[in-house]
């Protein structure tokens, strides 16, 4: 049961950013001239039984 709780708690520790402060990222880019498509889509299909 020990093993089982260390386990957890070293997974939450390495999932939460406990390896360090957090750094700010650099500036972004500036954006190019013209048409730019971006974005996320998904498609499924629900049904129940």
């Amino acid at each position: 049961m020990i093993r089982i709780t260390l386990a957890v708690l070293v997974l939450t520790l390495a999932g939460c950013g406990a390896d360090g402060p957090p750094t700010r990222p650099g500036p972004a880019p500036e954006p190019q001239p013209g048409i730019a498509v971006s974005g996320e889509a998904r498609i499924g299909v629900v049904s129940t039984l």
